[in-house]
């Protein structure tokens, strides 16, 4: 699902939402999800799930073509958590009809 299809989902389960409120709204929502995290924040969902920041120390790699040393600096990353009800939907879900796999 993208974002277009999530704000056309949720235009149609409320009519009296436009679909321009409704792009306001996800937009607000993900915005401050974004801006607690770049705070350092956790944002927890009730139901759905948690953010939080992973830290990745610096580390040297190699570059898979040359074989030449590559510095890799220091970096926090978002990580999801899905919480306890999405996790026995999917499961739910997934015992009822299995995934297909992608292309």
């Amino acid at each position: 699902m993208t974002r277009a299809d999530l704000i056309a989902t949720i235009a149609s389960r409320f009519p009296t939402l436009t679909v321009k409120d409704t792009d306001i709204a996800v937009k607000e929502i993900l915005d401050a999800i974004v801006r607690a995290l770049a705070q350092g924040d956790r944002v927890e969902i009730r139901g759905f799930g948690s953010f939080r920041l992973n830290y990745h120390p610096a580390r040297n790699s190699r570059n898979p073509r040359t074989g030449v040393a590559v510095p890799v600096p220091a970096k926090y990353v978002p990580h999801f958590t899905a919480g306890k009800e999405l996790r026995k939907r999917v499961q739910a879900s997934v015992k009822n009809a299995p995934l297909q796999q992608a292309a």
